[in-house]
């Protein structure tokens, strides 16, 4: 199962911030006010319970960005699930959905439970209830459309796939901490970039590890 990287690399150079700098950024007159207050709710907000899915479904859910996106190092996990699921409840959306797909909450819904019907196929036993590697295994098949169970006849398993996994990692990359695992410095929005050439830098990017 692929998992984002945790780097960036630039010329076989790792790049990151070291723990804390991004919120520390976040107080400087670097940033503005609008993206200040935007990244600090996500790095004060505290997980919720669902208010678009059903408990199973919430669970089922987190369980599966867990497999998408592990976070064991993390005492408190990005709350992942939480984001979607609260997007959803405030009917928001990106404007368009493939043709082939259903709004994005019956998406959701029916994505869910295609991928219980696969393990239950595959393995005879919940999603939940699978080691991480069958885990895996029943993911794969959902992202290579092979995976069985009546719901893909109606979705297109790729499609969910495919959607999933870009809010999953969209959701995880908006939050500080992850930008912090990059070194991204987006966020500093109000000086200009003025070192745009290959491998230079701004003074407030971040260095080589160990310099």
């Amino acid at each position: 199962m692929p998992v984002p990287a945790r780097n960036v690399s630039i010329m076989n150079t790792y790049y990151h911030y070291p723990e804390g700098t991004v919120r520390a950024l976040l107080d400087t007159d670097q940033v503005t006010d609008a993206t200040r207050q935007a990244l600090t709710e996500r790095l004060n907000k505290q997980p919720q319970t669902s208010r678009f899915f059903s408990e199973t479904e919430y669970t089922l859910l987190k369980t599966i960005c867990e497999r998408l996106i592990p976070q064991p190092d993390r005492v408190t996990p990005i709350d992942i699930a939480g984001g979607i699921d609260e997007r959803l409840a405030g009917g928001k959306s990106d404007g368009w959905r493939y043709d082939t797909m259903p709004a994005d909450g019956d998406a959701y819904r029916a994505g869910l439970r295609g991928v219980d019907e696969s393990a239950q196929v595959l393995f005879g036993h919940p999603f939940q209830q699978l080691t991480s590697e069958q885990q895996e295994d029943v993911l794969r098949q959902v992202q290579t459309a092979d995976a069985p169970g009546a719901t893909w006849d109606q979705l297109p398993a790729e499609r969910f796939f495919e959607e999933l996994l870009a809010e999953a990692v969209g959701g995880y990359y908006s939050h500080p901490l992850a930008q912090e695992e990059i070194g991204y410095v987006g966020m500093a929005d109000v000086p200009t970039w003025q070192h745009v050439q290959l491998n230079q830098l701004e003074a407030r990017e971040p260095k080589p590890v160990g310099q």
